[in-house]
């Protein structure tokens, strides 16, 4: 996984280092290789981790070809791995864009949220220029609603708003909904992931569903 997150609460979840160490900020800054940034987890899973120094690579990678600087980093072991997960900010900065450059598919989990929801559209703007102008195969693979309640009206509401969205930007929504659970904060707090610390909870579950 490629933590692309200024705030680095992927870094964080999966319990790597992020400080004193290569990070992706350098990768992008080409200073560092990503075989020189990348750590393994006791999950058994390869993560290059990134914090808040990252926030300058939105000023610092002005020169031409910005938008293609992960691509060109992650290619060396791109065929190393069947899946690389990249964790994006939720602004639609370059470090995004460079992240739908590098990608063959996107995943936007989004809250039951009425400001989440809306920007599902903006999202889908930026998707499509970066079609048009830097990775003409990526497409968006679903939408997947996280932090989800069943019970409560607005979830049903946003529900039904993000149903008519998914079909503006030709995208499904996934069956699976990931419901509420105190479990993932916690987990967060002890920096391990939801399956190593509570591997049995109901949205550990609606993960692996």
């Amino acid at each position: 996984g490629i933590d692309l997150d200024p705030q680095g609460n992927f870094s964080s979840a999966c319990g790597v280092e992020n400080y004193n160490v290569p990070t992706v900020y350098e990768v992008m800054k080409r200073v560092a290789t990503i075989q020189e940034a990348m750590q393994h987890t006791k999950g058994g899973y390869d993560v290059v981790p990134a914090n808040i120094m990252l926030a300058g690579a939105e000023q610092e990678l002005s020169q031409t070809g910005k938008e293609h600087r992960l691509k060109e980093a992650v290619a060396p072991v791109a065929g190393d791995y069947d899946f690389v997960v990249i964790d994006t900010p939720p602004s639609l900065g370059v470090l995004t864009v460079n992240a739908f450059t590098c990608a063959t598919d996107i995943l936007i989990p989004t809250t039951a949220g009425i400001f989440a929801t809306a920007g599902i559209s903006q999202l889908n703007e930026t998707v499509t220029s970066v079609q048009k102008y830097c990775n003409s195969g990526v497409k968006i693979r679903g939408i997947l609603f996280t932090r989800f309640n069943p019970r409560a009206n607005i979830s049903r509401q946003i529900k039904e708003l993000a149903e008519q969205l998914s079909e503006y930007i030709s995208a499904p929504i996934y069956k699976t909904y990931i419901r509420s659970a105190v479990a993932v904060e916690e987990a967060q707090a002890n920096r391990a992931d939801i399956f190593d610390y509570a591997r049995k909870s109901t949205v550990a579950e609606d993960y692996k569903a």
